[in-house]
């Protein structure tokens, strides 16, 4: 299996005035393509900050991050920005939709801003594949939550991630709708072979990744390997 993702003793500091908090200390990890992996830890912890860093969100204060292949420490943010939307997919807690949008077209955002031909038919087959093609000229606000994260999951998988991040996927999502959610995350992840990065409050959405990364004061506690035979 080849790496995707390699991050080395990254740290993140934040300065403030005189002072400055260490939000991560020298985490070190590989993820290999398509692996499923999750980063669990209480609020605070790092967990945002390190997905950000690891998706070149954000710039780290030491260490490097290597996705795809691509050093991310020595690009400015318009490279970092090409890099995201050529491997990169991202589902947030609060979905982050377009509100003037449809459905539809906050799907065809990524397949645009890559220069796709047939955007439209590709898109309503990836609205189609999350059970959502006969709602797909409603704006957000005209959808449930659990209806807008199953755009925000169509919209993820539309430019065909190497790498997808999922930031509390389920954390704004009532437990049935999660466990709905959850199911047709890892379903078309593993049709894709993307590799998963989940962060997650929610343990029972960690324990369905091959691998949990935990975090505690902005350091690496412990780096566990599951029993595959309970993986999704």
């Amino acid at each position: 299996m080849s790496e995707i993702l390699k991050v080395s003793n990254l740290g993140k500091t934040y300065l403030s005035g005189s002072r400055s908090l260490t939000v991560l200390d020298d985490v070190s990890f590989v993820i290999n393509e398509g692996d499923t992996f999750s980063i669990v830890g209480p609020s605070g912890s790092g967990k945002t900050t390190l997905l950000g860093l690891c998706a070149g969100l954000d710039r780290a204060s030491t260490g490097f991050v290597e996705l795809n292949g691509v050093r991310l420490d020595g690009l400015n943010e318009d490279q970092r920005a090409k890099v995201r939307n050529q491997f990169v997919g991202f589902i947030f807690q609060n979905f982050q939709l377009i509100p003037t949008l449809t459905a539809i077209e906050n799907v065809m955002v990524p397949l645009e801003l890559r220069g796709e031909k047939n955007i439209r038919k590709q898109a309503l087959e990836l609205l189609d594949r999350v059970g959502l093609a006969d709602r797909q000229d409603h704006y957000p606000t005209q959808l449930s939550g659990g209806e807008q994260q199953r755009i925000s999951i169509a919209r993820a998988f539309s430019n065909k991630p190497k790498i997808l991040f999922a930031d509390e996927p389920t954390g704004n999502l009532d437990e049935e709708t999660s466990t709905k959610i959850e199911q047709l995350l890892f379903e078309i992840n593993r049709e894709q072979k993307t590799t998963l990065v989940v962060v997650t409050h929610d343990m029972d959405l960690a324990r369905k990744t091959q691998r949990i990364l935990r975090l505690k004061g902005g350091k690496l506690v412990a780096d566990e390997v599951q029993n595959t035979t309970n993986v999704h």
